[in-house]
Order: structure tokens, then sequence, then C-alpha cells
């Protein structure tokens, strides 16, 4: 059992910070009753972190210590290995973009897949399942204003497209209006108001 548990370990250290582990990815090496009993030692012994369910990470060797891997670097590469589109939460979009002060307490992103939440040591990290419309360029300022437009709401969008046609550039705000077709009837009809007047 000792090889096993030596050879996760191995390859957990070759993984990226944020790179994950799970037992099924590992049952070419054994039976899933000895892979899961080899994770639960490594977990024990502190070479490794549960995450989340059938999720394990290496921790990070640092300076001061070891510590849990980034938030934003695991769910990058949680939602690559597993093909899904993960992105930042409409209220950190719309405080990256200036749009509000407030500072998200929680760490939450959008995903096309399942909700779920991770544990990395004290902090918890929630992945909500979204729909496709909030999903939209994902890594672009564009999406990330769209995303920040839905969580202020209807109310403030107005007032919010405004900002944005100050900060963001003219491409960035025709990304936005050819989304239009794909958004909530509200949300279109702001942006198409945008669009009229840019």
């Amino acid at each position: 059992m000792e090889v096993l548990t030596d050879t996760i370990l191995r390859l957990a250290r070759e993984l990226p910070e944020g790179g994950s582990l799970s037992a099924k990815a590992l049952l070419h090496l054994g039976s899933r009753a000895a892979v899961d009993q080899a994770l639960c030692r490594l977990v024990r012994r502190g070479r490794l972190m549960r995450a989340g369910r059938g999720v394990y990470v290496r921790l990070v060797e640092g300076k001061y210590g070891t510590r849990p891997p980034s938030a934003a670097m695991l769910v990058r590469t949680m939602g690559q290995q597993r093909g899904e589109t993960v992105t930042l939460h409409g209220a950190a979009a719309a405080n990256a973009l200036g749009l509000t002060t407030q500072v998200p307490v929680r760490e939450i992103y959008l995903t096309s897949g399942r909700s779920r939440r991770l544990t990395l040591g004290a902090q918890v990290v929630e992945l909500r399942h979204a729909p496709s419309w909030q999903l939209l360029m994902p890594e672009r300022p564009a999406g990330h204003a769209l995303r920040a437009l839905a969580w202020l709401g209807p109310k403030h969008a107005a007032e919010a497209l405004r900002t944005l046609g100050r900060k963001l550039s003219k491409a960035e705000l025709r990304e936005i209006a050819a989304a239009r077709s794909r958004l909530p009837t509200w949300m279109a009809q702001e942006v198409s108001a945008l669009a009229r007047n840019a």
C-alpha cells in the first residue's frame, strides 16, 4: 500500500498549484478501495487536502509553511479538467469593474456544471450552476459586465451601463451589444439603449 501512496503523492507533486486529483482518475493504479484508502492516508498525514467530495489537492509549500492552493486556480483547473465553463460571480465582477464598493465576503463562482462547495482550510468556495447567458465570454471584460448587470438587477442597470460606457472600450461595448439576443428581456432592452446611444 505504501507504493500506491508514494505513487499518488508523486503524481500530486507534478500538478501545478490548483491542480486536483480524484479517486476515479487514479483507478489505473489499483482498486477503488485501495485508492480511497491511500488518499485518506495522505490527507491524515497532511500531504493532501480534501477540498470536496472526490476532490483532493496538494498543499503548497511556502516560505512560512504550507497553505491551501489559490481558490481561483483550483476552480479554473477543475473547470478545465471537467470541461465546464467557470467564471466570476456577478458581485465580484461588479466590484472589479468599479460598479460597487462592496467587496464579496465569500468566494462564489458561476459554472456550467453542478453546484458544489469546496473547502480549502477555513475558506469555503462555492460553485453555483448558472444559465448559459450568464456564462457568456467567461474571461472577457464584456462578460464580466453582463454578470455584474445581472447581479445589480433591473433597478440599477441603466446607471451601471452609463458607468460601463465610460470605462469599457468601444469593442467591448460592441461585444455586450452583440450578446443581446441571449440576454433576459430587461437586460436586452437596457443594452439596446446603450447600443443606440454609443
